[in-house]
């Protein structure tokens, strides 16, 4: 809000992001244009999806003779999305052009109108209007996996933790907030609250320690799937089951796990055919090798290999009917071992976890998927069960066994 403060704030707002920083920024937002004991009068809250874009324009041209400022809120407007649910209103693309007419023409003076959600499309005209005529404020955050992306996480967490504990003056020390991240996840709801519940917990002491954060928080954070699968190519018998357990208390379908699995084994598959190709006689040493020597020596021929087949399957797709493309579109990628290449770091990590499986052990995997899969659609076995039993078997040193042969 520094910059708005030297300078007037436009009558259009558009808030878009992370839902915790969209709500943080909107408060911090009306609290600006308005003073505090008026917002009860000159504050008007809309839900996108409940209102039409006509009843929104009215609220907006309406004068009031109790306040001089008037802010209308939008909250959820689907400008850029469809909505979920059939009972909810989206707007038509005349809705939007009266939207824009609108916004072009002019908000009345002293009248704010204010829109959040949580995604954009700034190739939309609707966008290009907003951003020409009001204020945009980005609340995004990287939602991804790779290390930039949780650096951005990790930044944004310990800004809000500073910010949350500066209001009592304490601290969190470098291991309570590492294992409050760890219990929560990138969850910055649930961040705040726990955060607040340690500051009262923790008394009179100036430093909230890893005790407290155990003895408070309960765990709250959502496990991507990928975390088992990692823990998997990494044999670690532990996680792979911490993360296992922890995606069927969310609910987690256990096909949806099993064809994970079979997505994991046939990608390794495809890399140590890949390796055993390239290296012929002489043995990749994948574990040894660095990420630089990786995309200077072995990247350039994975992304030769991908185009090779990508040439294979332009060849095949001409004899393939409209209806068999479209079947076999979403299996091209598998067959890539590089689908971005500009993100090389991920492919290295799966070549090098490669060398944690024989080929003969991770085709004696896919057959045990297979039939695991049979099962599962064909009987009432245990799910679970049998899946903790796939991942201590693949896991475990030794080599796969699957039925009483051992490889």
């Amino acid at each position: 809000m520094k910059s708005a403060q030297e300078m007037d704030i436009p009558g259009l707002v558009l808030i878009y992001g992370e839902s915790f920083l969209v709500k943080q920024t909107f408060k911090i937002m009306s609290c600006f244009i308005l003073e505090k004991d008026k917002q009860k009068f000159a504050l008007e809250i809309l839900e996108g999806g409940m209102v039409s874009m006509g009843d929104i324009i009215e609220q907006v041209s309406t004068f009031s003779f109790l306040v001089s400022k008037k802010v209308v809120a939008v909250k959820n407007i689907p400008l850029f999305q469809t909505q979920k649910n059939s009972t909810d209103i989206s707007f038509s693309s005349s809705d939007l052009d009266r939207l824009m007419d609108f916004i072009v023409k002019g908000i009345p003076k002293n009248h704010y109108l204010i829109l959040t959600t949580s995604l954009v499309d700034k190739r939309k005209k609707i966008y290009k209007t907003i951003a020409d005529k009001g204020l945009i404020i980005d609340c995004s955050v990287a939602q991804g996996a790779r290390k930039a992306d949780q650096d951005e996480q990790n930044a944004v967490l310990q800004t809000i933790a500073d910010k949350i504990l500066s209001t009592s003056e304490k601290t969190i020390d470098n291991q309570a907030f590492k294992t409050l991240v760890d219990l929560t996840g990138f969850n910055l709801g649930i961040l705040s609250q726990n955060l607040e519940k340690l500051i009262a917990y923790s008394g009179k002491a100036k430093i909230i320690s890893t005790a407290d954060v155990k003895a408070v928080v309960k765990r709250d954070k959502k496990d991507p799937i990928f975390y088992l699968t990692n823990a998997v190519m990494a044999k670690d018998i532990k996680n792979a089951l911490f993360y296992l357990n922890s995606l069927f208390n969310e609910g987690f379908h256990p096909l949806q796990i099993l064809k994970s699995f079979e997505n994991l084994i046939r990608k390794l598959i495809l890399v140590k055919c890949f390796t055993q190709k390239v290296s012929k006689n002489n043995k990749m040493s994948l574990k040894k090798m660095n990420f630089n020597s990786f995309k200077q020596s072995v990247l350039p021929k994975v992304i030769h290999y991908d185009e090779q087949i990508k040439i294979s399957m332009e060849d095949r797709d001409q004899y393939l009917s409209n209806e068999d493309l479209k079947k076999n579109a979403n299996k091209a990628n598998d067959l890539f071992l590089a689908p971005n290449p500009k993100n090389a770091y991920p492919v290295f990590q799966t070549f090098q976890k490669s060398e944690n499986f024989s080929l003969n052990e991770l085709n004696q995997a896919l057959i045990f998927l297979g039939d695991l899969d049979y099962k599962l659609k064909s009987s009432s076995i245990d799910a679970k069960t049998q899946i903790e039993n796939f991942i201590i078997k693949i896991c475990r040193k030794g080599g796969f066994e699957h039925d009483t042969e051992k490889y």
